[in-house]
């Protein structure tokens, strides 16, 4: 995984389970003669399983559970015998996303992670790495910074656009050090926690506005293909989407973060 060599996708959001992801109902049956599971269901919007050698996803393994309880996390090939692929286009054409058709596919012990029963606390720990270290490196955030930050200069821009750009550099400067930061207190023993949701909006929303900004500059130009622009910022409007919508992170920062009380259902 570390070398690139082997690509894995996300099998999580279903159907009627996206940002309501407790709500899974794809179902693992027990196969006590193969010692394993039977997979199915369908996954959909899974990230690069178009490309992907693996996928890691949840599963009902009790069938009489509901919610949180009686989920399992499992590790499947995607080139296992059931296993359909259906690729999604996004904005730019490119199938960066997925439909996943799982139809009784065996799947081993040795492939349960995190034990059975145990998949929700498999997912929210995976979760809290992706959205706190993982899901977007500093280095991306730096370089499209340093290129915003040539633009400017070669555009010469009005006043208020180089404040723009000024900012956009320092927002990303300021999420590199904040990932070093992180790095520093999980190689103390610390834990990532619902704060991983404040740097999800962050940084998500911070690749918004460095491609915003480049196309501002550029004006009309920004419309045409090919300034190395335009196809970062298409793919920069589903940032507050992926990983978990921006809403719903505002919901864990107001409640887990802030301590704030959750809203009366019909918001009496």
């Amino acid at each position: 995984m570390a070398r690139g060599e082997e690509i894995w996708a996300q099998g999580w959001s279903e159907p009627e389970a996206g940002s309501d992801l407790a709500n899974v109902r794809g179902r693992a049956e027990r196969d006590e003669e193969r010692g394993g599971w039977r997979l199915s269901g369908q996954k959909t919007w899974s990230s690069r399983a178009t490309y992907g050698h693996w996928l890691f996803g949840l599963f009902r393994t009790d069938p009489d559970s509901s919610r949180h309880r009686g989920l399992t996390y499992f590790l499947v090939p995607l080139d296992a015998e059931g296993v359909t692929v259906r690729g999604i286009a996004q904005l730019d054409g490119e199938p960066g996303f997925a439909e996943v058709f799982l139809d009784e596919v065996f799947v081993p012990d040795a492939q349960v992670l995190g034990g059975v029963g145990q998949g929700w606390t498999v997912a929210m720990s995976t979760t809290g790495s992706e959205r706190g270290l993982t899901l977007r490196s500093p280095g991306r955030f730096m370089a499209a910074a340093d290129r915003l930050v040539d633009l400017a200069r070669a555009a010469a821009p009005g006043e208020a656009l180089r404040q723009d750009v000024a900012r956009a550099w320092m927002e990303a400067d300021a999420y590199r050090l904040y990932t070093f930061h992180t790095l520093t207190r999980l190689e103390s023993g610390e834990a990532i926690g619902p704060e991983s949701s404040v740097n999800k909006v962050f940084w998500s929303e911070l690749d918004l506005r460095l491609h915003e900004t480049a196309l501002r500059i550029l004006g009309p130009d920004g419309e045409l293909p090919g300034n190395g622009w335009t196809d970062g910022f298409l793919f920069a409007l589903a940032g507050p989407i992926y990983g978990g919508t921006n809403e719903i992170q505002r919901n864990i920062i107001a409640e887990r973060v802030l301590g704030l009380p959750r809203e009366p259902k019909g918001g009496q």
